[in-house]
């Protein structure tokens, strides 16, 4: 896509990660954005730091094109609360069916914060990592929010941006897939070891899939597709 830049919505965790990869295999510069919002696992704020160091030191022909990183602050997502990221409550459903891991509106803002900051340093692209084949049920990762979330961003801001989702259609599986035709080993290595997906935040205990609690929906995700993706290599 030649010179063009692109804002990459970074978290740290494995789909992030992944979509970093694919984002500095296709544009001149990938900046980065995180956000926190009193989350729970703030340890993926870390994660972060690690796998933009990773990917610099283990990749050099993605290095150059790996642009300025920024961390956000949208605490007042932590101060509505009402859901188990960002209170100290048991992981559940809410009754409508939701799982109470949902936050309302955080995807909506990240992409509307994503956007004023790309708009400042002319970047085009967006680039997410959500993703509706196989996810926890979120509402804001799904095409059809993402695509509303385009029209409405270039409407508002007067703006020609595209937001790509490279993992929308893919399940877990192939999403370590993808990551492996991007980098390979290396690359599977940097997600085992540097990126965090668990919502409680453990880094203690480390699994076959990388490191979490194993018990969570974030857990249980990766863990279910790592074991598919290891089932179609056998």
């Amino acid at each position: 896509m030649g010179s063009e830049a692109a804002l990459l919505l970074f978290s740290g965790g494995q789909d992030s990660a992944t979509c970093l990869a694919w984002a500095l295999q296709r544009f001149e510069r990938v900046d980065t954005v995180g956000f926190s919002y009193g989350q729970r696992h703030h340890v993926e704020l870390e994660a972060r730091k690690r796998v933009r160091g990773a990917m610099a030191d283990g990749f050099p022909q993605w290095a150059p094109r790996l642009g300025q990183d920024r961390l956000l602050d949208l605490g007042l997502l932590g101060e509505l609360g009402g859901n188990s990221l960002t209170d100290a409550a048991a992981i559940g459903e809410r009754p409508d069916g939701l799982p109470d891991t949902f936050v309302p509106g955080r995807n909506l803002l990240f992409l509307t914060a994503a956007a004023a900051l790309a708009s400042q340093r002319g970047c085009r692209h967006l680039v997410a990592g959500v993703c509706e084949t196989d996810f926890s049920g979120y509402p804001d990762c799904r095409d059809d929010t993402v695509k509303a979330m385009q029209v409405a961003l270039n409407l508002g801001m007067n703006e020609r941006f595209v937001i790509h989702t490279p993992l929308m259609w893919r399940d877990k599986a192939h999403t370590w897939q993808l990551a492996h035709a991007l980098g390979g080993d290396a690359l599977i290595g940097l997600l085992l070891e540097d990126t965090h997906s668990c919502y409680l935040g453990e880094r203690r205990q480390r699994h076959p899939w990388g490191y979490g609690c194993g018990n969570c929906p974030a857990c249980e995700l990766r863990a279910a597709g790592w074991q598919r993706w290891q089932d179609e290599l056998a």
